[in-house]
Protein backbone atom coordinates (compact mmCIF):
# COMPACT_ATOMS: atom_id res chain seq x y z
CA UNK A 1 0.00 0.00 0.00
CA UNK A 2 2.95 2.07 0.74
CA UNK A 3 4.00 1.98 -2.88
CA UNK A 4 0.81 2.96 -4.17
CA UNK A 5 0.38 6.10 -1.90
CA UNK A 6 4.27 7.35 -3.35
CA UNK A 7 3.13 6.36 -6.49
CA UNK A 8 0.53 8.72 -6.49
CA UNK A 9 2.27 11.39 -4.70
CA UNK A 10 4.52 11.29 -7.78
CA UNK A 11 1.97 11.11 -10.13
CA UNK A 12 0.67 14.77 -8.40
CA UNK A 13 4.02 16.40 -8.24
CA UNK A 14 4.75 15.37 -11.70
CA UNK A 15 1.39 16.40 -13.23
CA UNK A 16 2.20 20.51 -11.54
CA UNK A 17 5.12 20.14 -13.43
CA UNK A 18 3.57 20.29 -17.09
CA UNK A 19 3.66 23.85 -18.94
CA UNK A 20 0.52 23.53 -21.12
CA UNK A 21 0.95 25.66 -25.03
CA UNK A 22 -0.64 29.07 -25.05
CA UNK A 23 -3.96 29.21 -27.56
CA UNK A 24 -1.18 30.63 -29.81
CA UNK A 25 1.26 28.16 -29.83
CA UNK A 26 -1.65 25.68 -30.72
CA UNK A 27 -3.25 27.77 -33.34
CA UNK A 28 0.27 28.67 -34.69
CA UNK A 29 1.90 24.73 -34.47
CA UNK A 30 -1.58 23.83 -36.16
CA UNK A 31 -1.06 25.88 -39.05
CA UNK A 32 2.18 24.36 -39.57
CA UNK A 33 1.10 21.29 -39.79
CA UNK A 34 -2.10 22.12 -42.03
CA UNK A 35 0.41 23.62 -44.62
CA UNK A 36 3.24 21.09 -44.72
CA UNK A 37 0.52 18.42 -44.86
CA UNK A 38 -0.36 20.90 -48.16
CA UNK A 39 3.30 20.50 -49.56
CA UNK A 40 3.76 17.28 -48.93
CA UNK A 41 0.24 16.23 -50.83
CA UNK A 42 1.25 18.64 -53.53
CA UNK A 43 4.87 17.03 -53.97
CA UNK A 44 3.14 13.40 -53.55
CA UNK A 45 0.54 14.52 -55.89
CA UNK A 46 3.53 15.71 -58.66
CA UNK A 47 5.65 12.86 -57.79
CA UNK A 48 2.45 10.23 -58.63
CA UNK A 49 1.91 11.91 -61.81
CA UNK A 50 5.24 11.82 -63.40
CA UNK A 51 5.68 8.28 -62.79
CA UNK A 52 2.06 7.53 -63.63
CA UNK A 53 3.05 9.55 -67.17
CA UNK A 54 6.27 7.37 -67.59
CA UNK A 55 4.92 3.99 -67.02
CA UNK A 56 2.10 5.11 -69.77
CA UNK A 57 5.15 5.93 -71.78
CA UNK A 58 6.72 3.13 -71.31
CA UNK A 59 4.16 0.20 -71.78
Amino acid sequence: MKKVIEFIKSVRSEWFKIVWPTRETVFKTTVQILVFSGIAALFFFCVDGILNALVGWIF
